[in-house]
């Protein structure tokens, strides 16, 4: 199935959008991932002109309501870029459409699709990772409050986020044991930096350990009702498994772009680089598993937008996150190899991706869940519907 006039013009776009970026790799990268304030706003403000912003959001609230074949291939874009430069094409949370009240509408979700506020989650926990459902912090209720206590881990976007989605077992009630989903200003007394480690990427967006100690939120910040805050989370990681398989193919294709011109170029003994048969053959290892990797995302996006059974999906999501993040850590090591002593400057696009891309493989669930999950409904539910052969 091709694309449409529409998809290949919002493609367009993103690769147009995505291109200008590269200019400010290498001066991000030399500086830590910080930008100069002057670079955030006007990356941010181009993001809002373009179009592509909170592109899973629908037109009722104010979103572009592009499909999901259309999110996948702006984001595939948003992969050819290094430092999280692209991250300024935000995408808030898809699934609060449908459960916020109108406070949470007017207060958060709408400013957030119009660009003026930014979250971020606190659910990962020391000892509860991929494992989200094992959570040690606690909510309780007291009046018309809930209380919070308990330390979160990798909270990304913390440093550039006004507000906090925090999830937490409920100690008593009805729904003791459940989960809730809560969302709650920054700052906000009682929420507090422990300390911000450093990551192997070189991103503006930090990931610190927060602690809530005693945060008061009242109960009218409760998203949908107590026992669903892990559908919430369980719908938002399926969104971003697809999403982060479209950023590793858009990085897969820049490597493979980057390292078959150098390889076209570079003259050695005589002969191109890419004239030796081992060079050959990892450009042609990398472009076949690209090709395949790209036709089965684009064929999961399409089963997304067709309504397909939300548990075969759930499973297709990690088939997907779990390929393309293995593959786009293969053709890095490759493009580093075929780079040689430049592939490992930082400087070079094949250094930086080889070092982005490895948490591919582990946040939104590691790849060793990803297989887990897809054996779990293989089982269930049998390779047809999985495979969608049915």
């Amino acid at each position: 199935m091709t694309l449409s006039e529409q998809d290949l013009d919002i493609r367009r776009r993103a690769r147009e959008f995505v291109d200008d970026l590269v200019q400010y790799e290498v001066e991000t990268e030399l500086a830590g991932g910080a930008q100069p304030p002057e670079l955030s706003d006007k990356l941010h403000h181009a993001a809002l002109a373009s179009g592509l912003y909170a592109t899973n959001m629908p037109e009722s609230v104010g979103g572009p309501g592009f499909t999901s074949l259309q999110q996948v291939l702006v984001q595939e874009q948003v992969g050819r870029i290094t430092n999280g430069l692209a991250w300024c094409l935000h995408t808030p949370p898809q699934w609060w459409v449908e459960v916020a009240t109108e406070e949470q509408r007017e207060r958060w979700l709408l400013p957030a699709v119009r660009g003026e506020r930014h979250e971020c989650y606190a659910i990962t926990e020391e000892y509860a990772g991929t494992d989200v459902s094992d959570l040690a912090t606690t909510a309780r209720r007291d009046g018309d409050d809930y209380v919070v206590n308990g330390t979160k881990w990798h909270v990304t976007s913390y440093n550039v986020a006004d507000y906090c989605f925090v999830q937490a077992v409920l100690t008593d009630g009805p729904n003791a044991g459940e989960h809730v989903l809560l969302v709650v200003d920054l700052p906000t007394p009682g929420i507090e930096v422990v300390r911000t480690p450093a990551y192997t990427h070189n991103i503006a967006d930090h990931h610190p350990i927060v602690s809530f100690t005693d945060v008061r939120i009242p109960a009218s910040q409760l998203i949908g009702r107590e026992g669903e805050g892990m559908t919430f989370t369980q719908d938002w990681f399926r969104f971003e498994r697809v999403m982060v398989a479209a950023r590793c193919v858009g990085a897969s294709s820049r490597l493979l772009d980057e390292m078959t011109a150098f390889a076209a170029e570079r003259m050695v003994g005589g002969q191109r680089l890419g004239d030796y048969q081992l060079v050959a053959a990892m450009l042609a290892d990398s472009a076949a598993e690209l090709y395949a990797a790209r036709a089965a995302l684009y064929e999961t996006a399409r089963a997304i937008d067709a309504g397909e059974d939300r548990k075969v999906l759930h499973a297709r999501a990690s088939m997907i996150k779990l390929l393309c993040s293995e593959l786009a850590g293969r053709v890095a090591d490759r493009a580093v190899q075929v780079f040689g002593g430049r592939g490992y400057m930082r400087e070079n696009v094949a250094e930086r991706m080889f070092r982005e891309l490895r948490v591919e493989r582990i946040w939104e669930g590691a790849s060793e869940i990803q297989r887990v999950i897809v054996g779990q409904q293989l089982l269930k539910r049998g390779t047809a519907a999985v495979l969608g052969d049915a």
